[in-house]
C-alpha cells in the first residue's frame, strides 16, 4: 500500500467540534518556536490556554487531539510514516501480517491506528504519560495488543523481559523527536528491543538533520546512518502539518534496516 492510499482522516469519535482558536495567527512565523505553541479552546464552559505539548491536557478530552492536529493543523505524520513502511515491505515482498511492531511515544493511538490499516501482525505501544494510554484505551480499544505505561530509560526488570519476549522486528515513532519528548537514550533502549534486521520507521525535522550539531537527534540518527547501524532503505520530505501561523512544517520521514544495537 502506498502512502498516498492510505485513509487521510482520522476516526471519527466525537459529534460536536471544539472551540479552538489561535491568537498567535498574526504573530510573524520566525518569533513562535514549534514547541512553544499553543491554542485556546473552550472546556466545561471556560476559555483555557493549551500548550500543543501538553499532551495530557489534550488527551483528557475526547476529540481534542485530533481535531487541533488534524482537522485544524492538517497533520499528516502518522499515515506518511506509515504508507512509507508500507511501500518499503512492498518492495521486499513482506507480507505486513509478519511484523512485531514496537510503537515508541504510541500517544492516543493514531499511529497505532494506522498500522492497523496496513495490516500489521501485531503492535505493542508505550508511552510515559498515563494520560495517553487511558486515552487509547478509551478512544482505540483494540489497536494494540498489550500498552505498557513506562520510562525507556528505567525499565522495571519484569517489564523489560516482557518486552525483549515479544521479540520485536519493527519500530515506528512518529512526531515524537527532537523536542525533548522522548530522550535519545529512550530511543535507543528502544531500538536495541528490535532484532537485528528489522525494520525502523521514524520522522524528524528536517530542520533538526540540516542542524552540523553533535547533540540530539540529529547527531543520533546521522551517526547511526553514517556508521551503518541503521542501513536507509527509503525517505521522504513531506508537510508534518501547518504551524500555528499557518506556515508548512517540513519533516523527513525514513524507513531503514535495523543492523545492529546502538550502544
Amino acid at each position: 500500500m502506498n502512502a498516498e492510499d492510505m485513509p487521510r482522516k482520522r476516526t471519527e469519535i466525537v459529534e460536536e467540534p471544539f472551540e479552538i482558536q489561535f491568537p498567535q495567527r498574526e504573530r510573524e512565523r520566525d518569533e513562535i518556536e514549534q514547541d512553544e505553541e499553543w491554542c485556546e479552546v473552550r472546556l466545561a464552559g471556560q476559555r483555557r490556554q493549551i500548550r500543543f505539548h501538553d499532551y495530557s491536557e489534550l488527551y483528557a478530552w475526547r476529540g481534542l487531539y485530533e481535531q487541533l492536529f488534524y482537522d485544524e493543523l492538517e497533520c499528516d505524520s502518522p499515515r506518511t510514516v506509515c504508507g512509507l513502511l508500507s511501500e518499503q515491505l512492498d518492495s521486499e515482498g513482506i507480507d505486513a501480517t509478519e511484523l512485531r511492531v514496537f510503537d515508541v511515544g504510541a500517544g492516543n493511538g493514531m499511529v497505532g491506528e494506522q498500522l492497523a490499516a496496513i495490516r500489521v501482525g501485531s503492535v505493542v505501544g508505550v508511552d510515559i504519560i498515563q494520560a495517553a494510554a487511558e486515552a487509547t484505551d478509551r478512544d482505540r480499544p483494540d489497536v494494540y495488543e498489550d500498552y505498557f505505561v513506562l520510562d525507556l530509560t528505567d525499565i522495571p526488570q519484569d517489564a523489560l523481559e516482557d518486552l525483549q519476549g515479544r521479540r520485536f522486528n519493527c519500530m515506528t515513532t512518529v512526531a515524537a523527536l527532537g523536542f525533548g519528548d522522548i530522550p535519545t537514550d529512550a530511543f535507543a533502549a528502544a531500538f536495541n528491543l528490535v532484532e537485528d534486521g528489522g525494520h525502523v520507521a521514524f520522522n524528524i525535522k528536517e530542520d533538526f538533520m540540516a542542524h552540523a550539531d553533535d547533540s540530539g537527534f540529529s547527531a543520533l540518527i546521522r551517526h547511526a546512518l553514517e556508521d551503518g547501524t541503521i542501513e536507509l532503505e527509503r525517505d521522504r520530505r513531506y508537510r508534518h502539518r501547518l504551524s500555528v501561523t499557518g506556515e508548512p512544517l517540513y519533516y523527513m520521514a525514513m524507513v531503514g534496516e535495523k543492523r545492529r544495537d546502538l550502544g
